[in-house]
């Protein structure tokens, strides 16, 4: 099929890989312009950006897809279906009308829980123990569309953000290849949403980073995994921005101090008292330092007992 393929980040490289793969003919990637990115602030192409020049298709990285002159380019392109995987913002009804067999998003969340833009942090960030992705056939809601296909992974107990996101990442490949070959025969299911069944993911901001500790302590420990690798959780300890990047529930003995303290110092980790139990912090990194074991962060910087972590 002639593909008009839109997509920005990492994830969504795996399935413009794959369609190209499939043999349909990608007559167009859109991404978005390129930013600064990295401590240095320099200007880097979206990850798509770098596949599309790496395979040599046709590249267009508008400022804004809500123009005429974008339309216009869309129609002489001539689509029979447009792919869209994390592009980054919300197609017009222009768009969403142009191609006859209509607009396709791979979207990394069991439908209809966890739309919106943080789906894969929010699912572990929340503990569940299963995710997936889903098929749709665009609308003008944000991830309201019919349903395809779904394919489901489970999520470990001790697994990140970063695992699943790469798990998805090559899920959301295959399943958009079946679900192109369904559309193309004309067998592509149209399965819709329960809207009392919808739940929200919605963008990360700074406030979501912060750990707070009067949370139990397995709820701490998916705080945690949900952060890594990016944008990473932290508490403060003297005045400084501390991210705790892996830690394990661990058992809880003695007293019961108050949420946030340092229980003891040892070759185990840090054991910090939460709310409800104890979680032991393995991997840790203070403002201005690189990330370290618990072990060799203690014995360039003592945390002493009593020490209470974000107040």
């Amino acid at each position: 099929m002639r593909i008009v393929y839109m997509g920005t980040p990492d994830f969504a490289v795996p399935c413009l890989e794959a369609i190209v793969q499939a043999g349909h003919q990608v007559v167009g990637v859109i991404t978005q312009p390129d930013k600064p990115r990295g401590r240095g602030k320099q200007v880097q192409p979206t990850p798509v950006k770098a596949a599309a020049q790496r395979m040599n298709l046709p590249l267009w990285q508008p400022p804004s897809i809500k123009t005429e002159d974008f339309l216009q380019k869309m129609q002489e392109l001539a689509p029979q279906c447009i792919v869209v995987v994390a592009y980054g913002k919300i197609l017009p009804p222009s768009l969403l009308r142009l191609p006859p067999l209509g607009c396709i998003n791979v979207h990394a969340s069991l439908l209809p829980r966890y739309r919106g833009a943080a789906p894969i942090h929010w699912s572990v960030i929340n503990g569940e123990v299963e995710t997936g992705v889903t098929t749709m056939f665009m609308d003008e809601g944000m991830d309201t569309g019919d349903m395809i296909l779904k394919r489901r992974i489970a999520i470990g107990p001790e697994e990140t953000v970063g695992l699943i996101h790469d798990q998805l990442a090559q899920t959301g490949a295959a399943l958009l290849v079946e679900t192109l070959e369904q559309l193309e025969r004309n067998q592509a299911p149209r399965v819709s949403q329960d809207p009392a069944l919808a739940t929200y993911a919605p963008m990360l901001h700074k406030e979501h980073e912060f750990i707070h500790w009067n949370r139990t302590a397995l709820e701490v420990h998916n705080h945690v995994r949900g952060m890594n690798p990016w944008p990473g959780a932290y508490t403060t300890w003297e005045g400084r921005v501390l991210k705790i990047w892996r830690t394990v529930v661990a058992e809880a003995a003695g007293k019961k101090e108050s949420p946030g303290t340092v229980l003891a110092s040892g070759p185990e980790g840090i054991p910090v008292q939460t709310g409800d139990g104890v979680v032991l912090i393995k991997e840790l990194q203070l403002q201005g330092s690189k990330k370290m074991e618990a072990k060799a962060f203690l014995r360039g910087k003592p945390i002493l007992p009593g020490t209470v972590f974000g107040s």
